[in-house]
């Protein structure tokens, strides 16, 4: 009886000490993630975007223990997303959202950098083209998460935004936020009141 209690026992601290093994290598091996946050919460963005990227590289070169930590790659992906689009590198960021896996959140990421295009654009017709854009990439955020109440509020200010600029299309960008507020109609004045 001694001897198995003793085998157990033995066999367990072996168990424990190997995963306890596995559990430090792993937190080494993810240091770019806790670089890239330390960075972020600095507000050091070029070396947050390139402890990340040097994050996404390690599990691009392991690819079973990328699907192992899938939360980790994708948060990884994620928040360089966030990074590109804080320092407002919208065509790197579309470009970034195009390779990333759906669980990065890459519609609704290019959804915001459309629209920022369609924000900085002069003439009225390219500025529809990016809204129509930003607009289809919501579409498809919000179809992938459809319990995002942030995604569908950015989707119907876009399909709102989309929608009056085809009513105007020849609004000049600076106005175009004036499209979503009602116009007065002299006919609904309210009347005056009197004594």
């Amino acid at each position: 009886m001694a001897t198995a209690a003793t085998t157990i026992g033995a066999t367990a601290s072996v168990l424990l000490f190997a995963a306890g093994l596995a559990a430090t290598a792993y937190g080494r091996w993810t240091r770019p993630i806790a670089d890239g946050d330390a960075a972020s919460a600095a507000g050091a963005w070029d070396r947050a975007l390139s402890a990340y990227g040097d994050a996404e590289t390690r599990f691009d070169n392991l690819p079973a223990l990328r699907q192992l930590a899938a939360a980790d790659y994708h948060y990884a992906v994620r928040r360089q997303l966030w990074v590109l689009y804080h320092l407002d590198r919208v065509d790197d960021l579309i470009a970034k959202a195009e390779r990333s896996p759906d669980e990065a959140l890459p519609h609704f990421w290019s959804g915001l950098a459309f629209y920022a295009k369609a924000r900085r654009e002069v003439a009225p017709g390219q500025q529809l083209g990016w809204l129509t854009r930003s607009e289809d990439e919501f579409r498809r955020a919000v179809e992938a998460d459809p319990g995002d109440w942030d995604t569908k509020y950015d989707f119907e200010l876009v399909t709102r935004l989309a929608g009056e600029l085809r009513k105007a299309p020849k609004t000049p960008p600076r106005e175009l936020l004036q499209l979503l507020r009602p116009q007065p109609d002299a006919a609904s004045k309210p009347p005056r009141r009197v004594g």
